[in-house]
């Protein structure tokens, strides 16, 4: 079954106000409610168009029943109405991609979780006792470049947008800066972690990471509308273009055609709504790797009271007591989130055509709150 909301609106201008949305968790039934409010998300995103977003939009794969929802425009010059179906930039929702190739590696022998990465590429990390598992959890202490890059975000993005950057050169970029903690001592977002994944990925396996996503996820998994384009700057076929809000000015920057080569495997898929779904569902349901690397990937460091990171893998507590697994991913001019419930019987993607836009990302933040708690 599928229903179908989909609307336009005009966005205006929002105010750039960096806050993310923290819902306390409380003793409530662990299950999602028996429906999405669909009501309540079609409100999230009409909000996220008055704060900027030229469009926003949400898919929810629900147990066989298939929700759309989307409000506002895909391309601002030609005014088509942003659609579920238009394939986007879906940032750091690769790093579960990346995760999942690396667990496989380790069910065939290839690698283990507690090794040091010195052991498979020696010499690259400054100390020995980081491990693949430090990595993929983002404790290995190594700083993210990002930081050096997008500082600030604008001119720094426009200066990498058609670039083409080896692994070497953005961990030379990691690297250049001390650790930021010792290994394993706690959580530290970095996206060189997963730099290091892609390395390793190209190391044990003598092939592009491309091919080892396109043979171990995307063709197994039948995704039409997933792509690992790196190193050219555009996507195929029907498509959302990005818009990234200029610092201070609220203007927004057209930022569709992009290498986004400084993030690659730890950020350059091009993915769909219908696909991130599927994906996430197959994950939890034990289809992409055995059940003792997926209860690797589920063993938990804490971000907030309210999040925690696995191996690629982001948990969610929502207000209701429902608990989420996905991940976020931000490129420039685009937000995208995808998470499933523990079965992966219910799944959504929301996304929106902007970024450097932290009042529409906190508002799209609350369409798990509407998908899962009803």
């Amino acid at each position: 079954m599928v229903s179908r909301t989909v609307g336009t609106g005009v966005a205006t201008l929002g105010a750039v106000v960096l806050s993310l949305l923290t819902v306390p968790a409380q003793a409530a039934p662990a299950a999602p409610a028996a429906g999405p409010d669909t009501t309540g998300l079609r409100k999230v995103l009409r909000t996220a168009l008055t704060q900027g977003a030229p469009g926003a939009f949400a898919r929810i794969d629900d147990n066989g029943k298939v929700h759309h929802l989307a409000e506002g425009v895909a391309d601002r010059s030609t005014k088509r109405a942003l659609g579920t179906g238009d394939r986007i930039r879906v940032g750091s929702v690769t790093k579960t991609f990346t995760a999942v190739v690396l667990l496989q590696l380790v069910d065939e022998g290839k690698l283990k979780l507690d090794t040091s990465v010195d052991t498979y590429l020696p010499g690259l990390l400054p100390d020995k006792k980081i491990t693949v598992r430090h990595v993929l959890s983002h404790r290995s202490g190594l700083y993210d470049y990002a930081n050096t890059l997008f500082s600030p975000s604008v001119s720094g993005f426009e200066k990498v947008r058609n670039k083409v950057y080896t692994y070497r050169q953005l961990m030379d970029l990691s690297l250049a800066k001390p650790l930021t903690n010792k290994p394993g001592a706690s959580y530290a977002y970095s996206n060189a972690n997963f730099v290091v994944a892609g390395m390793l990925i190209e190391k044990l396996t003598k092939k592009p990471v491309a091919t080892e996503y396109q043979n171990r996820i995307i063709k197994p998994l039948k995704l039409a509308d997933t792509f690992y384009v790196h190193p050219k700057n555009t996507i195929p076929g029907k498509f959302s273009r990005g818009y990234m809000t200029v610092d201070s000015t609220g203007k927004k920057l057209d930022s569709t055609l992009q290498t986004t080569s400084w993030a690659q495997s730890a950020g350059g898929l091009v993915s769909g709504a219908k696909d991130l779904n599927k994906f996430m569902s197959a994950l939890v349901q034990g289809k992409l790797t055995s059940a003792a690397q997926l209860k690797e990937m589920l063993k938990w460091t804490p971000v907030n009271s309210t999040q925690a990171y696995g191996l690629g893998l982001r948990r969610r507590d929502l207000s209701c007591g429902a608990t989420v697994y996905g991940h976020t991913g931000t490129v420039q001019g685009y937000y995208t989130w995808a998470f499933t419930s523990k079965t992966g019987k219910r799944s959504v993607t929301s996304f929106a055509n902007t970024s450097n836009n932290g009042t529409v990302y906190a508002t799209v933040n609350r369409t798990l709150e509407n998908t899962f708690c009803g």
